[in-house]
C-alpha cells in the first residue's frame, strides 16, 4: 500500500510518499524562511500564497523521485489541523482534490500526531507504550502514549510554546528569523554562572508548561544588560538552560507519574543539542530509553504526515471529500485505531 502526504500547516511545504513495506520512498521540502525574514516572523496570507506556488510541483518531484505514478496511489493524506487556517486550506484542497481525481480515499491527519510518530521513521522506533514530549514553536506538551490514537495529555503550554519563547527571545537579543536555532548556536559561545533564569512552574505540582514569564525575565535582563556579544551569549546560554532544565524536570514527573521507561521527543525544538544531551543523560539515569526523529523530520514535513496517514488509512479511518480543516483540534480527541 502506498501514500501521498501532505503537510502545510504553518510555513513549510511538505510533500512525502511512503509504503508499508518499503517504507519512505520520497521526501521533499521547501521552507519559507527566507519569504517572512523580512517580517520577523509568519505572514500568514504570505505562507497560503507560497503553498499555492510551490504544493504542485513538489507533489510531481515527490512522484518522480518514488517512481510512482498516480495509479500507484492508493491513498492522500493531509493535515487537517491544527495550524494556520490559510495554510491548512491549501494542503486540504490539493489533498482531497488529487483523491477524488484518482478515486482513491483522503485521510486528514492531526499535525501533532504526525509530530508524535515521527521518530517511528526510524530504524530503531519506540515501542509502545511511551511518554511523548512535543515541543515546537506553536505546541507544548506531555503526553501519555498507549497506541496509535490513544493519546492522554499529562500537561501542555497554558500561554507561549517554548519554540516560540526561543524564537522571541532570540529576537530581543537581535537575532535574525528564525532566531531559535540561532540562539542556540550563540549559547554556545556562553559562560555559565553569568546570568540565573527562573524554571517557570517547576516549585509547583502538576506537568503543564509557561514560557511567557521566562520570555519577560529575558526581556528585562537584555534592556539592563551592556549589549556585548559576549553578555548576548551569556544571556542565551542562560535562557537555554533554564528552557532545557525544565522540560527536564516536567518529563521526570511524567515518567514517575506514568511508570514508563520510554520517552519520545519530537517537534522543531527536539532537534536542539543541548535538549537532546540532557534528555539521554536523564534517561541513562532512569535506566530507560530515549528516542528522536532524524533532524530532517523534526520540523514541519510530509514524511511524518504520510506516516501518521498510512496508519489510519490501513485502520479504514479516512475522510469526506468535504472534510474541513480544522484550525485548533485536541490531540486526546483522536480516537484509535
Amino acid at each position: 500500500m502506498r501514500i501521498l502526504g501532505i503537510e502545510t500547516s504553518c510555513d513549510e511545504t511538505g510533500i512525502a510518499v511512503y509504503d508499508d513495506e518499503q517504507g519512505l520512498l520520497s521526501h521533499e521540502l521547501y521552507s519559507q524562511v527566507k519569504l517572512h525574514a523580512d517580517y520577523g516572523g509568519v505572514v500568514p496570507e504570505l505562507a497560503s500564497r507560497d503553498h499555492v506556488r510551490k504544493i504542485i510541483p513538489l507533489i510531481e518531484k515527490a512522484l518522480v523521485d518514488a517512481k510512482t505514478t498516480a495509479e500507484q496511489i492508493d491513498g492522500v493524506a493531509f493535515t487537517q489541523g491544527p495550524g494556520l487556517v490559510g495554510a491548512l486550506l491549501v494542503g486540504s484542497s490539493v489533498g482531497r482534490s488529487l483523491a477524488y481525481a484518482w478515486n482513491v480515499p483522503a485521510v486528514g491527519v492531526h499535525h501533532m500526531e504526525g509530530h508524535l510518530l515521527a521518530p517511528m521513521l526510524e530504524s530503531t522506533a519506540p515501542e509502545f507504550p511511551f511518554v511523548a514530549l512535543l515541543v515546537s514553536g506553536g505546541h507544548s506538551m506531555l503526553v501519555k502514549v498507549d497506541a496509535i490514537g490513544e493519546y492522554g495529555v499529562l500537561g501542555e503550554s497554558i500561554d507561549d510554546a517554548a519554540g516560540e519563547a526561543f524564537d522571541k527571545t532570540a529576537k530581543l537579543l537581535g537575532l535574525d528569523y528564525p532566531g531559535g536555532p540561532l540562539l542556540a548556536k550563540l549559547a554556545e559561545k556562553g559562560e555559565p554562572g553569568h546570568y540565573k533564569f527562573p524554571r517557570p512552574m517547576t516549585d509547583r505540582p502538576g506537568l503543564d508548561f509557561s514560557f511567557s514569564g521566562l520570555k519577560t525575565f529575558a526581556a528585562n535582563t537584555i534592556r539592563d544588560a551592556d549589549g556585548s556579544e559576549q553578555t548576548k551569549a551569556n544571556i542565551a546560554y542562560a535562557f537555554q538552560e533554564a528552557v532545557v532544565d525544565t522540560l527536564i524536570i516536567k518529563c521526570k514527573r511524567a515518567l514517575k507519574q506514568t511508570g514508563m521507561k520510554r520517552l519520545v521527543i519530537a517537534g522543531g525544538v527536539s532537534a536542539n543539542t543541548q535538549l537532546r544531551s540532557q534528555m539521554q543523560a536523564l534517561m541513562k539515569e532512569l535506566k530507560g530509553e530515549v528516542f528522536y526523529p532524524s533532524l530532517a523530520y523534526c520540523t514541519d514535513n510530509g514524511a511524518m504526515i504520510a506516516y501518521a496517514g498510512m496508519q489510519r488509512l490501513k485502520a479504514g479511518q479516512t475522510v469526506e471529500l468535504s472534510a474541513q480543516a480544522k484550525p485548533r483540534w485536541p490531540l486526546d480527541s483522536l480516537s484509535g485505531l
